[in-house]
């Protein structure tokens, strides 16, 4: 099932494109998508589609920040139906539990999860997409960095904002989004921030309004869509480079037992072992591409105890050793070639879900 997100996602798209001085044209048609649709934020289009229009857009303009460039100017309105009820949540705890609650209606693609962390606590996000895309990764963080302003002010200041992909060489927009310190070639895509911040008040807050918002979401047709595979691929983007992604852990998370989610897995014509080698097979290249990652730390992210494992398992997927690959691609990107893309690379056989 392919993941879908509300055109709202494109917001400021053609206003950025237009501001670098590129025409858009070409990279809609590459992604299949028309110009029309981007008038309709309530228009579902493939997450897929999205990514692939990020990237081309990024670089045909050259501008290695357009996603972020699409974030700056973002409000809180553009989550649609769901912001009226998130502006009405009593804490930043509340609002973001309702976020992840509710993203389907958003984007289905994203995946969130707050994990506790002594003093301070992880807020990550992904967007799962069979495609890398910076862009995307860093469109999203920096819509949820600004609905977190919106609803804290200036007490949102989070310790950091992460970032699996390299740092660019021009830090400026990022520092004037974020105003937080930055880290790059981490681990996960998200924010560190102090756990009292979560029981910060939201002087916004109004219990009756969030009633009425809530009983208006729940009577959208949408609003209970929650395909049991893009739960589990989301749980298991999350909780892959925590070592946590194993059956139990995932189905744990999902609030449900492993005989429940495996059934519900099956009726859909997957399983958690495909779906496994499956987020295995899209992250691998994510990763391989970032020369900061080590093979060792890259096996370690992908869930393998061995760097001898995760070799074995490259190789049978990708069909040639990890550091051939990695050579190869370096190769391409010294040349001008198109490294990075996904259809340049050798066919992973993965398993049909």
């Amino acid at each position: 099932m392919v993941p879908l997100v509300r055109a709202a996602a494109l917001t400021n798209f053609l206003e950025v494109a237009e501001s670098l001085g590129f025409d858009p044209r070409e990279a809609l048609r590459h992604a299949g998508l028309k110009q029309n649709l981007l008038k309709d934020p309530e228009q579902r289009i493939s997450a897929d589609a999205v990514v692939t229009l990020l990237e081309e857009a990024a670089a045909g303009s050259g501008c290695v920040t357009f996603g972020l460039r699409m974030a700056e100017s973002r409000q809180l309105s553009s989550f649609g139906a769901v912001s009226l009820l998130i502006t009405h949540q009593a804490t930043l705890r509340d609002a973001l539990v309702t976020t992840m609650d509710y993203r389907h209606l958003v984007n289905e693609s994203l995946a969130m999860q707050l994990e506790d962390a002594g003093k301070m606590v992880i807020l990550r996000q992904e967007v799962v997409t069979t495609r890398p895309s910076r862009q995307a990764a860093e469109l999203a963080l920096g819509v949820l960095f600004r609905m977190c302003s919106a609803l804290m002010g200036t007490q949102w200041r989070p310790h950091s904002v992460n970032f699996i992909h390299s740092a660019p060489s021009d830090l400026r927009l990022h520092r004037r989004v974020f105003a937080c310190r930055l880290d790059f070639d981490s681990e996960f895509n998200g924010f560190v921030f102090a756990a009292s911040d979560l029981a910060a008040p939201n002087p916004h807050a109004d219990p009756a309004m969030a009633r009425y918002a809530r009983q208006f979401i729940e009577s959208l047709p949408q609003s209970h869509r929650h395909p049991i595979v893009l739960e589990v691929r989301r749980a298991i983007y999350l909780m892959l480079p925590m070592g946590r992604a194993t059956s139990d852990s995932v189905a744990q998370g999902l609030g449900m037992s492993v005989r429940s989610m495996q059934r519900q897995l099956d009726e859909a014509g997957a399983s958690f072992t495909s779906l496994l080698n499956t987020v295995r097979c899209e992250l691998a290249p994510r990763y391989m591409e970032n020369p900061s990652f080590s093979l060792s730390r890259i096996s370690e992210m992908l869930g393998y105890s061995t760097q001898g494992s995760f070799t074995r398992w490259f190789t049978a997927q990708f069909e040639e050793l990890p550091s051939t690959w990695r050579e190869r691609e370096d190769g391409r990107k010294r040349t001008g070639g198109q490294g990075g893309r996904v259809a340049s690379r050798p066919s992973a056989r993965r398993p049909a879900i």
